[in-house]
């Protein structure tokens, strides 16, 4: 099942201009364990999908609400000549594409 189908909302937006933050949210504490358990989901995976290191890559899972935020740097800083997305606000799809 891809991520996209198991998370209630799957958002992103900048965090600062050389910064991206995904926010998933699930809907229960089963997706939410799936998600946070999954081989797939690991910071080697997803610096593989957004192409840079994983030690740059930060996932935060917080059970309490059922979320996990996930920090990635931009490929290019936000407003940037070659930018295709000023806001981020497109830049979850890789991962919501996810096997999970």
């Amino acid at each position: 099942m891809k991520l996209y189908d198991r998370a209630k909302v799957m958002r992103s937006k900048n965090a600062g201009p050389f910064m991206l933050t995904i926010d998933i949210i699930l809907d229960n504490e089963d997706d939410f364990d799936v998600v946070v358990n999954s081989a797939e989901f690991n910071r080697e995976k997803l610096a593989q999908l957004y192409h840079t290191e994983p030690e740059k890559v930060a996932i935060h899972p917080f059970r309490r609400v059922l979320a996990v935020k996930v920090s990635i740097p931009r490929s290019v800083s936000s407003g940037a000549p070659d930018d295709c997305d000023v806001y981020g606000s497109q830049q979850h799809f890789p991962l919501a594409l996810l096997n999970i």
